[in-house]
């Protein structure tokens, strides 16, 4: 029973991450399995060389009534990116362990989507992918941001070893998430319902024309970039207190106070 019960994320051995994995998207019923490396139940998946930089499913609104008043705070990162651990860790979780109330956030990730044949591209590979699709389906069980944003962070502290199986259930222990929760959303429809999820952030994110991982996005408008290790664009300042007083800001505006 152990066995028939095995998750379906899969443990990755670090020199095999590199290598491509090639998987063709099937309705439901009909998804193939190519094994490679590991199982994977989703969609295709490239290395790709592209030029976004890391260093160079529908939209949830996730604090419940009056979002409207909120002010929309946009990221897009990619899950193996060192600059979108720096970007969460030292600027955008301080800030919203102090304003998420008044907050509308959403979680984005950035790729390439392949028209011919329906599938996504990561910059740092088929992992990369996973990670994104892992993170994504935290979203989609526990909409709190204060649940899968932490979740999300702590798999950026040991970026490299995403999405193998251990850190994922370090992080979901942490951060009060059921792993059989997650693994469910992976594997729905046959990995169809958690790569149409990748496949939509990733349009957006190239719809607002973002390539660089970690963008910030404030009331629609770009507010702060981390690239190369180093904060840049980041008009008002790049200090969490500097992104609470943004906020608040424009929360008192959306709400007609006036200071």
């Amino acid at each position: 029973m152990d066995d028939m019960k095995r998750s379906l994320l899969p443990q990755v051995r670090p020199d095999n991450e590199s290598k491509i994995i090639e998987m063709r998207r099937r309705t439901p019923k009909r998804f193939s399995f190519h094994v490679t490396l590991f199982m994977i139940v989703f969609g295709l998946f490239w290395l790709s060389s592209r030029q976004w930089q890391c260093t160079d499913p529908s939209h949830h609104h996730h604090n419940g009534e009056g979002v409207g008043e909120k002010v929309p705070l946009e990221i897009h990162i990619m899950s193996k990116c060192p600059d979108a651990r720096n970007c969460l860790q030292q600027l955008v979780v301080p800030a919203m362990a102090n304003v998420s109330d008044k907050v509308d956030f959403r979680l984005s990730f950035i790729g390439e989507t392949t028209q011919d044949d329906d599938g996504v591209q990561c910059k740092h590979g088929q992992t990369e992918c996973l990670g994104n699709i892992v993170e994504l389906c935290a979203a989609s069980e526990y909409p709190d941001p204060k649940i899968y944003l932490g979740f999300t962070m702590c798999l950026s502290q040991d970026y490299q070893n995403i999405p193998k199986e251990d850190l994922l259930k370090e992080c979901s222990l942490e951060h009060g998430i059921d792993f059989e929760k997650l693994n469910h959303c992976v594997s729905k429809e046959d990995g169809a319902y958690a790569m149409g999820m990748l496949r939509k952030s990733v349009e957006r994110s190239a719809e607002l024309g973002v390539v660089t991982s970690c963008t910030i996005r404030l009331n629609g408008q770009e507010r702060c970039v981390y690239d190369n290790g180093k904060s840049r664009d980041c008009e008002g300042g790049s200090r969490p207190e500097d992104l609470i007083h943004d906020i608040n800001k424009l929360y008192e505006a959306a709400r007609g106070w006036t200071e």
